[in-house]
């Protein structure tokens, strides 16, 4: 199983549009996110970022995903790049395999 995290914030163009084009948007966004869901990918969690949690990165929000595979976190970026999320929102993305502390420990110390 693969994790999956986005942080984003919204673009000045997402800020640009009006509120009935933003829906309609949002709208599409929520059948596609339908569609990933029935393929077995499971939602942790959408949520506004903490701003008074230390170190706090500057992003308002982020999503955690849960993929079958590393193809379907491919498949899912693409979908995303090809909806235009990227012409809205200032995003970052981490991914990898759920996994234990002791080996990413283990790495830092061997660097």
């Amino acid at each position: 199983m693969y994790i999956f995290v986005e942080m984003w914030n919204p673009k000045q163009a997402w800020l640009d549009l009006p509120t009935s084009e933003r829906t309609a948007y949002i709208t599409a966004v929520g059948g596609a996110v339908e569609s990933v869901l029935a393929s077995g990918v499971e939602i942790i969690t959408w949520s506004f970022n903490d701003s008074t949690i230390d170190n706090f990165n500057g992003f308002q929000y982020f999503a955690i995903w849960k993929f079958p595979t590393q193809d379907m976190v491919k498949s899912f970026q693409k979908m995303v790049v090809d909806a235009g999320w990227y012409n809205y929102f200032e995003q970052v993305n981490a991914s990898g395999l759920i996994g234990e502390p002791g080996p990413v420990l283990d790495h830092s110390i061997a660097l």
